[in-house]
């Protein structure tokens, strides 16, 4: 059996309403640069979008739906210096 590589990031959404009054989606990556863009994505569908670290990864990082604008940001910064 292979080694899958563990995912340390997970965004979760907000699913689109059908007969479920609140339902939420869940998506892992390997990386934080892959999150944010998956999120960046997601922000034209809805802006219910929280993300953060996979236990036991360490620091812990929660990112609420607030944050999100802010998070997605932070890689475009970090991108120009």
């Amino acid at each position: 059996m292979a080694n899958k590589p563990q995912d340390l990031w997970y965004v979760s959404f907000e699913l689109p309403r059908g007969q479920r009054t609140f339902a939420r989606g869940t998506e892992t990556f390997p990386n934080e640069r892959e999150a944010k863009q998956f999120a960046r994505a997601k922000l034209e569908h809805t802006l219910n979008i929280a993300a953060g670290t996979i236990n036991p990864h360490l620091p812990k990082r929660i990112i609420a739906p607030m944050q999100i604008p802010d998070w997605i940001e932070e890689s475009n910064e970090a991108g120009l210096a």
